[in-house]
């Protein structure tokens, strides 16, 4: 083999392995952004589920309150219905005691 044909050769070796160094400096930055942006998604799909999970909190809270409120309503209703049954025998009731307390 001449000199010029070695010399060509190694040229050829050191530009594949140029073309080589580059490949993989270029795939590690490649793999390097794919993962930033793996990262940031990941993040704002976190961020969004939070955010839902709040308003999902948030509403259910305000449904517990509304059906709280429903409920004591109708719990007042029925005591002051009870209330008044109670208040409607009590005169009565007052007049069964007279009436043993007399009779005895």
């Amino acid at each position: 083999m001449s000199l010029e044909a070695i010399k060509q050769v190694t040229q050829a070796e050191q530009a594949n392995q140029a073309r080589k160094t580059e490949a993989q400096a270029q795939a590690k930055r490649l793999v390097a952004e794919a993962e930033r942006a793996g990262r940031a998604r990941l993040e704002q799909a976190r961020a969004q589920a939070e955010e839902q999970a709040r308003a999902l909190l948030k509403e259910a809270e305000e449904k517990a309150a509304r059906n709280a409120q429903t409920v004591t309503a109708q719990t007042r209703e029925s005591c002051e219905a009870l209330r008044g049954k109670a208040e409607g025998r009590l005169a009565e009731a007052a007049q069964s005691i007279v009436r043993r307390v007399v009779n005895s």
